[in-house]
């Protein structure tokens, strides 16, 4: 039955981009974020923690904001179970990714674990916009290698060169962190929703973080979304119901 969905969700090979075109634009994606990992390898050097774990998070977690986010917080003082806790809950998306993905890619089931580690952002996002279930894989497949490679690579010599250079603070490199992480999340914010999830997260996150342990208030920031959700479905009911009364009203004046 899942591979029915899944037939028919990928159009005919026919008319489908050509594997060069994929290649292209999946390196573009890896390795335009990949390099982004030289930040990370700062700023984990400059919160604290050692070349091994650094390099260790990049290989084992592999997966940006979890990893900004618990660096973070280990860096502010936080405790390391709301710290992970905060990670843990931003990288759960990959799980819903990773449903959609296995249909499109239905890859056997013996590669499946090791393609689940490539399930992230940037690599779902090639997959999902390919026409054919040949070029999403060539998409997920150089994405996530090229992504994979330079993420980890960019994160030993960040490390290595925050080590190097001592108290990163003084640099200022403390920051690549979340401005590289903002630099990518701010073209995807499209919608007035997304906008307004983006900008109640900021809020609550930073009006939280002088009263709360730090990591919590990211934990808190997640609220935004159903907030907003919440918000918006309230909106979409009300315009709903005025427009039956209008269309009702019109109707018997007739």
């Amino acid at each position: 039955m899942a591979e029915q969905t899944a037939l028919a969700d990928i159009r005919s090979e026919d008319g489908g981009k050509p594997d060069a075109a994929v290649v292209r634009d999946a390196l573009g994606v890896g390795v335009a974020v990949g390099l982004s990992g030289f930040a990370f390898g700062v700023t984990s050097a400059g919160s604290g923690l050692s070349l091994l774990q650094t390099c260790a998070l990049s290989l084992l977690v592999f997966t940006g904001a979890s990893q900004f986010a618990l660096v973070g917080a280990l860096a502010a003082g936080g405790n390391p179970l709301a710290a992970a806790a905060g990670a843990f809950f931003l990288g759960v998306r990959n799980a819903f990714y990773g449903l959609r993905l296995s249909q499109l890619l239905a890859l056997p089931r013996v590669v499946r674990p090791f393609a689940a580690q490539w399930v992230i952002d940037e690599t779902t996002a090639v997959a999902l916009a390919q026409p054919t279930r040949r070029s999403v894989r060539i998409g997920f497949t150089v994405t996530g290698l090229s992504l994979y490679v330079l993420w980890n690579l960019t994160t030993l010599i960040g490390a290595i060169g925050a080590q190097a250079i001592g108290d990163t603070d003084a640099w200022g490199l403390d920051a690549a962190g979340p401005a590289v992480f903002l630099a990518l999340l701010a073209p995807m914010l499209k919608t007035t929703a997304e906008r307004a999830v983006a900008g109640i997260a900021v809020l609550l996150g930073l009006g939280l973080l002088p009263v709360l342990p730090a990591g919590v208030p990211v934990l808190v920031a997640a609220l935004a979304a159903p907030t907003v959700l919440y918000v918006e479905g309230r909106r979409t009911r009300t315009s709903a119901c005025d427009a039956t009364s209008v269309h009702d009203t019109q109707r018997e004046a007739r």
